[in-house]
């Protein structure tokens, strides 16, 4: 993909619109560097925006950047595609990237509910910096963190920062199943079939793809 296509908005990751473009402003305000500037934007997503499963996701226009910032709150696919807004207006080339992963301390409501902690669409970021392609995960505040003894995810704008393997007491955490690769804008049809298809099954067609 060209590095033009990851600095232009699209219907999700809408980083022209005016409330976004102000708050990536407001951010790197006064930072120079590129990769500074990137990792201000991951702290002001991870901390700035709380983690919840529990917000509006029933619509299209709930998964719009401009929608995450103004609720101040969503889970990974929303909050990753706000950090891809944030900093495609401060011209950092940005795009989204999605994981099937399994999450081995979710909680036990919501494992009922679904019937299998496989989520077919975990989503992050990757961030053009000094000439490479970065990962960054921003998905659970700090907050949120210590409330569940989590290992926070750290950016430094070098190295990627993907979901910990284990809790810091050593609890298993996040198993990564499959890349789903990168994308310019949100695959929200893929992601509402994956969700439905998973609600309800307590197995998962991936089952056999580990990698």
């Amino acid at each position: 993909m060209e590095i033009e296509k990851s600095l232009e908005p699209t219907f999700y990751v809408d980083c022209d619109a005016e409330p976004l473009k102000e708050k990536s402003r407001e951010i790197v305000l006064g930072i120079t560097e590129q990769r500074d500037k990137a990792v201000r934007i991951f702290y002001a997503v991870r901390d700035g925006i709380k983690y919840t499963i529990y917000g509006k996701r029933s619509l299209p226009e709930h998964f719009r950047a401009s929608f995450v910032l103004a609720a101040g709150e969503g889970y990974c696919v929303q909050k990753a595609t706000l950090l891809v807004a944030l900093a495609r207006a401060a011209s950092i080339p940005a795009r989204l990237r999605f994981a099937a992963i399994r999450n081995h301390l979710m909680p036990q409501e919501l494992l009922e509910k679904r019937g299998t902690n496989f989520f077919a669409y975990h989503g992050y970021t990757d961030l053009y910096l000094e000439g490479a392609w970065v990962k960054a995960t921003p998905t659970f505040d700090i907050v949120c963190c210590k409330n569940a003894g989590l290992r926070p995810v750290d950016f430094d704008g070098e190295h990627d920062a993907l979901l910990p393997s284990l809790t810091l007491d050593g609890r298993r955490h996040i198993e990564y199943v499959q890349d789903r690769g990168v994308f310019e804008d949100l695959p929200y049809e893929a992601i509402m079939e994956a969700s439905l298809l998973h609600k309800y099954s307590s197995s998962s067609p991936l089952e056999t793809d580990r990698i």
